[in-house]
This record gives C-alpha cells, sequence and structure tokens, in this order.
C-alpha cells in the first residue's frame, strides 16, 4: 500500500486496519567509547564543543541499556569507530523492519551531514552479520533520509511516520513507501530545535502518541490527532531542555525517559504507562536522549 500522505484529505483508511508489524524484541545500542561535541551541526551543540564527560557519559550509557534489559530485550553492542562522535546515536543510520514474509532487511541511510556518513558502512556490516537483507536509496533521487530519527514505525501497524525538512527529504518517503509497500504519514518539521521526528514524536502503543505540538505544521497536527485517539502533548521546557519526546516505550507499556520531565510523566502515568527515568545529560549537549541512541530490531 505505497502512498505518502501529507494531509488529512488524502487520508482514506485507518491506521487499525493495516496489516501487522510485529513488536520488535532485540536492541542495538553503539559503545560511547568516542562520543564527544567535536562540531555543531544543530542548536543543541552550539555551546557544548568539548564539553562532554566521557565517564558520565558512559554511566549515563550503561544506565539505558539496563533498562533495555530489565525489560526482556536482547541487547546487541557495536564498537564505536575513532573520528565519528555521533555514532552512539544509532537510530540514525537504518531503518531496519520485517517483511511480511518474515524476512528481517534494514534500508540504510543517507545521512545529511559529511560529518556523519561514514558511520552508515559499519552500522551496514553489522546489520550483514544478523543475516539482515541490505536495502539502499538512489543517492540520485534522494539527497538525505536519517533512518529511524526521522522514519518510525506506528506501533504493531506496517505504517511510517515520516519527518522531513532538517536532516530528511521529503522526496526519500516516495522511494521508501514503495520499497517497503507501506503508506507513509509525512511531517513537515517547523523548529530548528526539533531537528528529527524523534526529537518531537514518541508512539506510545497503536493508539497513544507523545509530541511537541510546536514542532509541527498546523496540518501535520491534524493529521498525527486524526490517526492517534490520545495525544499526550509536552511542554516547551520538557520538550527543549529535557527531551521528553526523544524517550522511547519499546512495548507500548513502559516508557524510558531522561529525569526530571514531571509534567510529561504525570500525563504518562494517568494514562496508564510505567515510567522509567534514566540520566541522559552527557547525550541531551548533543541533542540527542533515549530513542537516540538504541536501535530496535527483529
Amino acid at each position: 500500500m505505497a502512498q505518502v500522505i501529507t494531509s488529512v484529505d488524502h487520508l482514506t483508511f485507518s491506521a487499525h486496519n493495516l496489516p501487522a508489524l510485529p513488536a520488535p524484541k532485540q536492541v542495538l545500542m553503539v559503545e560511547p567509547t568516542f562520543f564527544s561535541v567535536d562540531y555543531a551541526i544543530n542548536p543543541h551543540m552550539a555551546d557544548n564543543i568539548g564539553n562532554v564527560d566521557k565517564t558520565a557519559a558512559r554511566n549515563q550509557w550503561q544506565q539505558v541499556l539496563g533498562v533495555f534489559r530489565q525489560l526482556g530485550f536482547s541487547v546487541h553492542r557495536l564498537e564505536g569507530q575513532k573520528g565519528l562522535p555521533d555514532m552512539v546515536f544509532c537510530a540514525n543510520q537504518s531503518l531496519p523492519y520485517i517483511n511480511p514474509a518474515g524476512r528481517k532487511q534494514v534500508v540504510m541511510s543517507i545521512m545529511h551531514s559529511d560529518m556523519r556518513k561514514e558511520e552508515v558502512p559499519y552500522i551496514e556490516q553489522w546489520y550483514r552479520q544478523q543475516g539482515y537483507e541490505i536495502r539502499y536509496l538512489d543517492r540520485e533521487k534522494v539527497r538525505a533520509f536519517e533512518g529511524c530519527g526521522d522514519a518510525i514505525w506506528h506501533s504493531g501497524r506496517r505504517l511510517l511516520w515520516g519527518g522531513y525538512g532538517y536532516r530528511t527529504s521529503r522526496e526519500a518517503y516516495k522511494t521508501v513507501s514503495g520499497m517497503l509497500d507501506v503508506p507513509v504519514m509525512a511531517l513537515r518539521l517547523a523548529d530548528e530545535h526539533f531537528y528529527h521526528l524523534d526529537t518531537c514524536f514518541c508512539v506510545l502503543n497503536e493508539t497513544t502518541v507523545l509530541i511537541y505540538p510546536q514542532a509541527f505544521t498546523e496540518s501535520g497536527l491534524k493529521l498525527i490527532h486524526a490517526v492517534f485517539d490520545h495525544v499526550i502533548e509536552a511542554s516547551e521546557d520538557e520538550a527543549k531542555e529535557r527531551f521528553a519526546c526523544n524517550a522511547s516505550c519499546p512495548d507500548g507499556k513502559n516508557v524510558i525517559i531522561q529525569q526530571g520531565c514531571r509534567e510529561v510523566n504525570s500525563k504518562l502515568r494517568e494514562a496508564g504507562f510505567t515510567i522509567h527515568e534514566v540520566e541522559t545529560s552527557e547525550y541531551l549537549k548533543s541533542g540527542g536522549s533515549v530513542f537516540c541512541m538504541k536501535q530496535l530490531l527483529w
């Protein structure tokens, strides 16, 4: 069902009626050995160059890993590479999935920034070792595509939400939709502080999403509200300063989130979710938190 949808006027189906997508059971995380802020490719990095406490970063990474294990996920650890400080944000270099026939496949990213392009081959090599079928986008047709940083699976359904405007180009979704034979809800991002969809949009379960509304256009917000029964909103402070929407809800019940998001956490608990607060302050300096630090796998 290849289709790119940008407006509720073009929405002709219910997400509940789309084919099911099995829940991921595994997680990939890249070791933070070489994590640092060496350059600025988003507004969060500008004042933090050279300002990472590597010991604290390692401890925080271990804490996030520990929560995934506590929730029953098998965690794969991949060595980082010298000279690639952002490789630790392993949501960005790929879009993995399992196709209807049960085959593990992955679409490799075309990174927007030259500083991050060399991360992709290392991630690709790991996927090959795990038996994934590797798929590529046509670089003559697609300028940039940053994997699950911008392309996020709807919980339990073969439906993608696709952010564009800063790191991923809109035309990428026509190719991705056709390649995977799934509809894509394309959302234009409207604030440079929320440069990836995963910084302002967190799918919690099939009917519930957490968003920062000011990061979207009016048409994007209408599309989100048309598909999700429950839309939880984060305040500017918790979304921008604590990256509340860069949380991860890997099983539809447990939310792993940067500590201190009091308003959001209250709303999440009221909605029936269990909260696992973690400290990711060193990663916030680079513009990422829990969702960025992992890749869910099948």
